[in-house]
């Protein structure tokens, strides 16, 4: 399945995301959808698929997180250097915003694939002398501003998008795929591109499905809330009256202009980042169907340093193709043990550096990483600190890692922070937690691998499909989890990990499910992790075998290849190989 395909040297699949990661020094992401944006494009690479991708340059970041003794979160922009890390194209094209002009240039980086192969990400950049001040800010701030900000940036990613890939040659595309809603308006350039712009005109069918032929979206929001929404008047004021006459001459535009119902209306294929989430959004958009294709990780990129020297003595061909981690099933309990404990000791002193703890290498460490916002549920472990500490005298002591997070207008992620703050004075030296600022790619990475089990408890069924536990697996920690997101599809109650509740059981019971996962950690857990430990390795070689061999990208972008891409370039007609 995961074996190198040969295809020609010019692109033929173009990959819109708003945010792409790349490393930890290229501030480009927040948080899963742009980490799921970069794997998919080092999978690309090593499959030698004929794609390029475009994303905004976001000069600025998301931004940078320093937390007080209490918790509160203090942002600063994440100021970076396009010019230092980056190569600048020669081509420059204009679109309409406004009325006025705006000037677009375009930044490139390359994804080298382990056969050779390249996949080039352009970062558009409006920060040229000639543009309107307005417009020179517009690639700046990743997911900041307001409606109008975000419409703005949002056209430079749709319209200067298509218009900057023709403009360097790539008129050879039969795909466009977009990355969530944020990109729905290549949609319309599209259109526009083959049968011009007049405004008051009708749009016929035939040319609506010429577009969708050529077009896939993936969609990774499971609530309504969650979907890019701008009022009718601002889509006038931005994008002008021809294209907004377009938009509601569709039906996708009445009082306000749903991204996600644009993507929906005009791509060929559609898809969910996991089973549930496809049912899910099957059940938010009705009339549209909505396939699934679950999410994966880059294998190599997120597996830890002596997991990666593990694999090469024992299953030198993993790299090349990540189905041979199944075969983790024949390394020796003892050896998964050893490559953890270096993994724990990297990432405890880390802990050290940073904050100054020192941490307990031999006592059990449960991970939480991930964006700090009410849904995930950060804090549902401290339920019951009394429990907590309960658990910790009668199994074995406990000690956490938290790191996340919170959007600047989101109040209630930013609380839930100050919780586990909180939390964490009333355990007091009964059991360790220290929560890390400024969670990226290379702490992330770090956490997912030394810990002894990941954590995770979201509100079901929000999680669409989460890749943190994903990466754990990776690494031999299993997931402790509530039933949601792609953890439906990789658990097997003790061979993988823990389940947190029931998946039959009522929605929106945090108390059942806190009650839960204090008797899974009891009963069952803590205790075979120091009173069994090789029975515990057991576990995490099965999460190796099982879910290392099947949720990365490499199966993901496979599945692309053959249902997605195939589909929309021709209703099979034209197969991209």
């Amino acid at each position: 399945m995961n074996q190198i395909v040969s295809y020609p040297n010019s692109a033929t699949v173009a990959y819109f995301s708003m945010d792409v990661a790349i490393d930890s020094g290229i501030p480009t992401y927040s948080g899963g959808l742009g980490i799921l944006a970069g794997d998919m494009l080092r999978s690309a690479a090593d499959l030698g698929v004929p794609l390029v991708a475009v994303t905004l340059a976001h000069r600025k970041g998301y931004f940078d997180q320093r937390l007080d003794a209490k918790g509160n979160q203090v942002e600063s922009p994440s100021k970076w250097s396009p010019e230092s890390r980056l190569e600048l194209l020669a081509p420059r094209i204009s679109l309409s915003i406004e009325g006025r002009e705006v000037g677009v240039r375009a930044w490139q980086y390359y994804f080298h694939g382990i056969g050779g192969h390249v996949v080039p990400l352009l970062f558009l950049d409006t920060d040229l002398e000639e543009n309107d001040p307005r417009d020179r800010v517009l690639t700046d701030h990743l997911y900041g501003g307001d409606e109008h900000y975000r419409l703005c940036q949002e056209a430079v990613l749709g319209f200067g998008g298509v218009a900057m890939l023709r403009a360097l040659g790539h008129w050879g595309l039969r795909v466009f795929h977009m990355n969530e809603g944020h990109s729905a308006l290549i949609t319309l350039a599209l259109l526009e591109e083959q049968f011009g712009t007049r405004q008051a005109r009708a749009i016929s069918q035939k040319e609506v499905e010429a577009v969708r032929r050529q077009c896939v979206f993936t969609t990774h929001t499971p609530v309504a809330a969650g979907h890019d929404r701008f009022p009718s008047g601002l889509v006038h004021q931005v994008l002008g009256e021809a294209r907004a006459a377009a938009l509601s001459q569709m039906r996708v535009m009445n009082s306000e202009l749903n991204m996600t119902e644009l993507a929906l209306r005009l791509s060929g294929f559609v898809n969910g980042v996991s089973m549930r989430h496809g049912e899910v959004s099957r059940n938010l958009f009705p009339g549209y169907d909505v396939g699934a294709i679950t999410n994966g990780v880059h294998a190599v990129a997120w597996t830890a340093a002596s997991f990666c020297a593990l694999f090469d003595r024992a299953l030198p061909e993993w790299r090349r193709d990540n189905c041979y981690l199944r075969y983790a099933v024949g390394i020796p309990p003892a050896e998964i043990r050893l490559a953890h404990a270096q993994a724990k000791k990297d990432l405890l002193q880390q802990v050290r550096w940073l904050t100054g703890a020192q941490l307990d290498e031999k006592a059990f460490t449960l991970g939480f990483a991930r964006r700090a916002t009410a849904y995930k549920r950060a804090d549902l472990l401290f339920t019951d600190v009394e429990k907590l500490k309960e658990i910790a005298r009668r199994a074995g002591p406990l000690q956490l890692i938290y790191a996340g997070k919170a959007h600047p207008r989101d109040e209630g992620g930013k609380a839930i922070i100050r919780r586990i703050f909180e939390a964490a004075a009333a355990l007091a030296n009964e059991v360790r937690v220290v929560y890390l600022e400024n969670y990226d790619m290379a702490l992330g990475k770090l956490i997912c691998s030394g810990v002894d089990i990941w954590l995770n408890t979201p509100l079901r069924p929000h999680e669409a499909s989460g890749t943190s536990g994903m990466k754990a697996a990776l690494n031999g920690v299993p997931s402790l989890s509530v039933l949601d997101g792609w953890w439906i599809e990789g658990h097997i109650e003790g061979v993988t990990g823990w389940s947190i509740g029931d998946r039959d059981g009522a929605e929106n019971d945090s108390a059942a499910e806190a009650r839960s996962l204090y008797e899974k950690l009891e009963q069952v857990i803590v205790p075979l992790f120091y009173n069994q430990p090789d029975s515990y390795a057991k576990v995490m070689r099965s999460a190796i075998a099982m879910n290392g061999s099947f949720f990365n990208t490499q199966r993901m972008i496979s599945q692309y290849i053959r249902n997605a891409y195939t589909c929309a370039s021709g209703n099979g007609a034209q197969p991209l190989t």
